[in-house]
């Protein structure tokens, strides 16, 4: 097969949409409809800060629920609202120059994912806002180092990143022997779903990756010795210990993630340690799986994604999976028969990690949620304001009587 090698990332981006309606030219879709588009790009974004007002203050006008994270790298979100509204947001943000031709995918929403827009109901789950974008009155335009945590500032893919393979090309390059097939994801979201012959690093975040690269490929031992040998300045004995560091690379890497904003990062790390050719899957998986039909697929098991479908199979349909709100991890039918579930608690795979006090709390938490429908109490965790005189009155009062 015929396999190209790496660009760098000065190439046009694509712009990706799982489902039409968001360019121009696939008709007129309901403008008042409800759609979730994630969303990225990395740019050279120093002022990134006086961004975070305007951004926000729109998306409460239009009633835009979500979370977007704003760096000198770029940008990264996930936003709900109608159609109309979703694609005003998107087209302030890309107002600015610099952040035109968004990465982008839309995905279904579910009733229950209409039914959080519009405010919380008696079904919604516990500390809802905090892990998925779904309510019109809770958005979230967060200031961070990274628009995906690596670590390693100097790990640019505005610089140079892998080339991008398109779904339906993806079967080609994993299946080919000599291509290292790399799951860049975590254990939690691997052990529901991944590609057939890919590699697990284990990792349980993504800045833990570079170690896990250097250790597998023993890119660590090799720059160790290339530092002792830089010290005694022979020339020889580093070229060798180069041609060693050449041989434990793989011929070949194609990477995947959910939506690839970290492959992005991941292609440009391998690159910057001399990997030469470099390849990740252009939209993730998601996009895979509502293209590549279920009979073609190379795809195993589902895919966890972070927002209420907790998992998808292939057409995005929703998959069987809910989630543990006590670690935020996928959790079978099996799981919830496990005598280490508790509702909002534990779950098989975080009940050993709790202490008794941290079971507590979240107990706590969920009474509370159960009580009231939401965290913290219909004041949600605010001092309510006085609303007579007389109240004033009583908390003095009170306050005299602690003293004394």
């Amino acid at each position: 097969m015929s396999v190209s090698r790496c660009v760098t990332a000065s190439t046009d981006p694509i712009s990706i949409s799982s489902k039409p309606g968001l360019e121009p030219e696939t008709g007129d879709p309901d403008p008042t409809s409800l759609v979730v588009v994630s969303f990225y790009k990395f740019a050279d974004f120093p002022d990134h800060a006086g961004f975070r007002k305007p951004l926000k203050k729109l998306c409460e006008e239009l009633r835009v629920s979500g979370g977007i994270i704003l760096a000198q790298e770029g940008i990264n979100g996930s936003i709900c609202g109608t159609r109309e509204a979703v694609e005003s947001v998107l087209a302030f943000i890309q107002s600015d120059d610099r952040l035109k031709g968004l990465r982008q995918i839309e995905s279904p929403v579910s009733p229950e994912e209409e039914a959080l827009h519009h405010g919380h109901t008696s079904s919604s789950p516990l500390a809802a806002g905090e892990d998925a974008p779904f309510r019109w009155d809770h958005v979230r335009v967060k200031l961070k180092k990274e628009i995906v945590s690596l670590g390693m500032p100097t790990v640019s893919p505005i610089e140079k990143v892998g080339k991008y393979v398109k779904p339906r090309e993806w079967n080609a390059l994993i299946s080919d022997p000599d291509t290292v097939v790399i799951d860049v994801r975590n254990n939690y979201e691997t052990r529901i779903g991944k590609f057939k012959g890919a590699v697990d690093p284990l990792t349980t975040a993504f800045r833990e990756f570079p170690s896990w690269v250097d250790d597998q490929f023993k890119l660590d031992e090799t720059a160790s010795e290339q530092s002792k040998q830089e010290i005694e300045d022979s020339n020889e004995i580093t070229n060798e210990e180069a041609e060693t560091s050449k041989e434990n690379m793989p011929k070949r890497v194609a990477m995947y993630c959910t939506g690839g904003i970290r492959c992005e990062k991941a292609s440009s790390f391998l690159l910057s340690k001399g990997f030469k050719e470099v390849y990740h899957l252009e939209g993730g998986i998601l996009k895979y799986l509502e293209e590549v039909p279920k009979t073609e697929s190379l795809w195993e098991g589902e895919c966890f994604v972070f927002d209420k479908r907790v998992s998808v199979e292939h057409g995005l349909a929703q998959g069987t999976f809910k989630l543990c709100y006590g670690c935020k991890q996928p959790v079978s039918d099996a799981d919830m028969e496990a005598l280490e579930w508790e509702y909002g608690v534990t779950c098989p795979h975080c009940y050993s990690s709790k202490s008794v006090e941290e079971k507590e709390r979240a107990r706590a938490r969920q009474r509370q949620f159960e009580t009231w429908g939401i965290i913290g109490g219909p004041d949600k965790g605010r001092r309510p304001a006085s609303s007579t005189p007389d109240d004033n009155e009583k908390r003095n009062d009170t306050q005299l009587s602690r003293s004394v």
